[in-house]
């Protein structure tokens, strides 16, 4: 009797024991794939935020980027479209030499308006080379005593140069603020005298108008070989 209850018992403990391992095994590969599960997750979230970081830095890049090209378009597109346009250039004959020049000038086609008082000359005689800007004290809004004798060129120095209107429909310039647009023509007179002690014969003289942004004026010419005329045209 007692054999047989030992040999039940050893029966039942093994057979128990046969279904608790893969049981206990089942539940451990459940917990590790859990684990696995949640660690996935955390990576993924992380991937999700790092990637969110990213996408941000990127599309702030990319409106500064595209600030600074319209801002960029739009001062390449005023360089290009604005500028000054030298139709000729004449000269007064003093003596042996030339005393005054008168430059005349209007925007180029399609241009903004240019303000003359941010305007400089560069202008030279082959040995030497002067700046000349703007000077209120010298305006005329008309030429009322012909090229050479509306301004007086003794208001003029080797730094400064002078502005006589020609036309001016919309009223756009004055002496406090000379701003020419479509259409207007003005001269820049230039005191020779002052700035090279007057311009002999045979002499190249180059030269630019500057507006403050935009394309220059170009001025080159060479004095004749003899001065007959008391106005000569140089350009």
């Amino acid at each position: 009797m007692g054999s047989l209850f030992e040999c039940l018992f050893n029966l039942v403990y093994w057979e128990v024991r046969r279904v608790k391992i893969p049981l206990t095994q089942r539940i451990l590969q459940d917990k590790n794939k859990a684990a696995v599960g949640i660690g996935t997750l955390i990576i993924f979230i992380a991937m999700i935020l790092v990637a969110g970081i990213a996408a941000s830095v990127i599309v702030q890049t990319i409106n500064s980027l595209q600030q600074q090209a319209l801002s960029t378009g739009q001062q390449t597109q005023k360089e290009i479209s604005t500028g000054l346009e030298i139709t000729h250039v004449s000269g007064h004959k003093s003596g042996s030499t030339l005393d005054q020049i008168a430059i005349f000038i209007r925007p180029t086609a399609g241009s903004e308006s240019v303000d003359l008082t941010y305007a400089y000359i560069s202008l030279s005689n082959a040995s030497s080379v002067v700046i000349l800007n703007y000077t209120t004290n010298s305006y005329a809004y008309s030429i009322s005593n012909g090229l050479f004798g509306t301004l007086n060129a003794d208001d003029l120095s080797a730094t400064t140069y002078g502005i006589m209107e020609i036309r001016d429909v919309d009223n756009s310039s004055t002496s406090s603020s000379p701003v020419i647009n479509s259409d207007d023509l003005v001269v820049l007179l230039v005191n020779t005298t002052a700035c090279f002690s007057g311009i002999d014969t045979r002499t190249e003289v180059s030269g630019r108008v500057v507006p403050e942004a935009g394309i220059s004026g170009v001025i080159s010419f060479t004095t004749p070989s003899a001065y007959i005329d008391t106005i000569i045209e140089l350009q």
